[in-house]
């Protein structure tokens, strides 16, 4: 099983002084998670949710981790596929710069939205969301992978024409979708896109999700020119050497989190409609927190404690099927920054190593041990610099 670290750049308040912030810290820890032998960063596309997530532009912070580090895929965790946010033209052609730019390292996530705030903000219709997202999911590696490319459908229309550049990763980056409310991991499956975000649900229900997705990918009709089998999880990280310790921080993190989630207006509650079966993934995490830091008992699987804790835990998400967790790793700043770094690289050292094979397990170790110690290091100089400064 592999690891990779999602970013919501969730920002408290006084905005004009911590969106630099968290701008800035976010892409520090991807620089280490690149060294550290994480192998997936993803970046949230959402527009108008305060303090939630300040990631309206996700190619552009994409750009910026691409730029900054050497071996970490970069994914778009989603591009809203919603013709009144993304025209389908626009988004081909600014995923194709990003595959260039970071070296054919570009993993293509899809979506629709979920909240009334974003859909309402952008006078989308929620009943047409998904057909529009599924035009734009069969349109989209047509544009990657034809010449010339045109189009008549009910959600855009265009003549033939180069939609220009091409993408470096040949036929075309991955295709995923968001998972975040059932059934769409039977979509995922049909369209042969990889699963983003997995259900939190009981491990039971998990492993059966995965076996169905398996089966069903088997005879898919894929959307794009291959089949993307992979499936991601989303979870929380803090690791630290004291238990008590990484769970008290994990779940100050979480509360956070949850309360902020709590402040959004899904479709489903909003506006009645079929087109949303279920509040989403954030359902259930809306009701733990009533205000910030305060969480209930965080649900089971969750990665926050000390590394035994924390193996233990992944390796139930291991034996469900799936073949990476993705962290998140902070919220709205409420762990200091050196205490996020100091986490990855404890969990890079002594967790990451027990997911892999022995030979790449000790290679691993020795790697984390040196680029841990490396980046402790710059850290250092960095904070003497400062001191001569002042």
């Amino acid at each position: 099983m592999k690891f990779g670290i999602f970013f919501e750049l969730s920002v408290p308040r006084p905005f004009e002084v911590n969106e630099r912030i968290v701008y800035q810290n976010s892409l520090e820890q991807v620089r280490l998670a690149d060294q550290l032998g994480f192998d997936q960063v993803w970046a949230v596309e959402h527009h108008f949710l305060e303090e939630y997530s300040h990631c309206s532009a996700p190619e552009l912070f994409l750009t910026a981790c691409a730029m900054q580090t050497e071996r970490i895929r970069v994914g778009h965790g989603i591009v809203t596929c919603v013709p009144e946010f993304n025209h389908p033209i626009r988004i081909a052609e600014r995923a194709a710069v990003l595959d260039i730019l970071s070296g054919g390292r570009l993993e293509m996530g899809t979506g629709r939205s979920a909240t009334w705030t974003e859909l309402g903000g952008f006078q989308a219709d929620p009943d047409t969301t998904k057909k529009s997202w599924d035009e734009f999911v069969h349109a989209l590696p047509k544009m990657w992978t034809q010449e010339r490319y045109s189009h008549e459908g009910q959600f855009f229309s265009m003549p033939s024409r180069a939609v220009l550049p091409k993408p470096i990763q040949s036929p075309h980056p991955p295709l995923w979708v968001a998972v975040s409310s059932p059934g769409t991991e039977d979509d995922a499956a049909d369209r042969g896109m990889g699963c983003l975000g997995v259900n939190f649900t009981s491990f039971a229900d998990q492993e059966k999700t995965v076996k169905e997705y398996r089966r069903r990918i088997q005879h898919c009709e894929p959307a794009g020119a291959f089949v993307n089998d992979q499936l991601n999880t989303i979870n929380f990280l803090y690791c630290h050497d004291d238990s008590e310790v990484g769970v008290s921080t994990g779940r100050k993190m979480m509360g956070q989190f949850q309360y902020m989630a709590g402040q959004l207006d899904m479709a489903k509650e909003v506006y009645p409609t079929r087109a949303y079966p279920s509040a989403g993934l954030l359902a259930g995490a809306r009701k733990q927190a009533a205000s910030p830091g305060d969480l209930k008992e965080p649900p089971e699987g969750i990665a926050v404690g000390n590394p035994d804790q924390i193996i233990r835990e992944l390796k139930k998400w291991e034996a469900t099927g799936v073949d990476r967790v993705q962290f998140l790793l902070n919220a709205a700043e409420s762990i200091p920054q050196e205490q996020v770094l100091a986490s990855l690289r404890l969990f890079a050292e002594q967790v990451m190593p027990h997911f892999q094979g022995e030979e790449a397990a000790e290679a691993s170790r020795a790697e984390a041990r040196a680029n841990a110690a490396a980046s402790r290091a710059t850290a250092g100089v960095g904070m003497a610099a400062g001191g001569g400064a002042g």
